[in-house]
């Protein structure tokens, strides 16, 4: 009986939101991708990997716009290639600018919206709600071509979403941001997928923008998935302490050596190693024998850096070192 009704769960469990079967797409003798497969979950899933390790390829197969060369690109269970109509579920913001420049962002967003099916007034009101939800309420009136980059890659997003998509993907979203454009443009997709409940694929060579802002990471290398997981997983916590005092170090340092434990400093904070549950109440009895003054205590995460210790060149490709754009911020210039 217990069989049956595990049988009976198993029948009615919904597909994955993607899902890649052995996809391949070569260009002559370049493997874009080299016979993939995984799959993407609701949420927002990272597919993090260095330029030219396939992610705008596996983009592209899953939209259809491109055929593959063996393999499937599922969405929902259903092949993309042999059911187009599927799509009109998905939402895609490109890495490259192709918008407009002679449009305003409210025509834009129009005519859009009517492209998937919504009647004229219909698609102006949403194309209105989408803009004030992507922060351009204020700029929508502007030619496109007025904007700065990070309004650009504002409207690219608000478009993505104009249509109602239960899935959106996100090709390098944070491309030409400053540092405070990028945290905005974060901000917005955390928001999308948490708040709107949309799930997100989020396409990006930086490690930064997949650990702040993803549940799951898929991470291709030469056409290749070389490792998929939680975030969380990835980022548990360490068994090394981060504490800062800002009085006392010194003597703080010393009761804890006294105590038996080795204590290191980096930079303003004093690290401790292999931490167990008893050595907390050792460091708040050397805090309080010391007179030191407690301004922080944290154990240290681990990082998706970590993924690529043996691969230094893979780790420097995907650097989070990134130079500041003019006109970036998303703001108005």
């Amino acid at each position: 009986m217990a069989a049956e009704h595990h049988a009976t769960l198993s029948s009615l469990a919904m597909p994955a939101l993607l899902q890649a079967e052995q996809l391949k797409k070569h260009y002559g003798s370049v493997h874009a991708l080299d016979g993939v497969d995984f799959t993407v979950e609701p949420g927002i899933t990272g597919l993090l990997g260095a330029n030219g390790a396939g992610k705008s390829t596996a983009l592209k197969l899953f939209l259809g716009l491109i055929s593959p060369t063996g393999g499937r690109a599922l969405f929902e269970g259903v092949d993309v290639s042999q059911a187009p109509e599927s799509r009109q579920r998905i939402g895609y913001m490109p890495e490259h600018d192709s918008l407009p420049n002679n449009m305003d962002a409210i025509e834009f967003l129009s005519y859009m919206a009517q492209l998937s099916g919504l009647p004229r007034h219909d698609a102006r009101v949403r194309a209105a709600d989408t803009l004030r939800h992507a922060g351009l309420e204020e700029e929508r009136y502007r030619p496109l071509g007025d904007y700065s980059t990070g309004m650009k890659q504002r409207v690219k997003l608000a478009q993505a979403l104009v249509h109602d998509p239960s899935l959106i993907l996100l090709d390098e979203p944070t491309a030409g941001l400053d540092p405070m454009g990028r945290q905005q443009m974060l901000d917005l997709v955390e928001h999308i997928g948490h708040e709107f409940g949309i799930s997100v694929v989020l396409s990006s060579h930086l490690m930064h923008d997949v650990e702040r802002t993803c549940d799951r990471v898929i991470v291709l290398d030469g056409g290749r998935v070389s490792r998929e997981g939680s975030v969380a997983g990835f980022t548990e916590e360490t068994t090394t302490l981060a504490i800062q005092v800002t009085e006392q170090s010194d003597a703080f340092i010393e009761e804890l050596r006294r105590r038996n434990l080795a204590p290191r400093t980096e930079g303003e904070s004093i690290v401790v190693e292999n931490i167990t549950d008893a050595d907390y109440d050792t460091i708040r009895d050397a805090i309080v024998t010391s007179g030191a003054l407690l301004y922080s205590m944290a154990p240290r995460q681990h990082s998706l850096t970590e993924l690529f210790r043996d691969d230094p060149a893979a780790a420097a490709a995907l650097s989070d070192d990134v130079p500041a754009a003019a006109g970036g911020s998303g703001g108005p210039s």
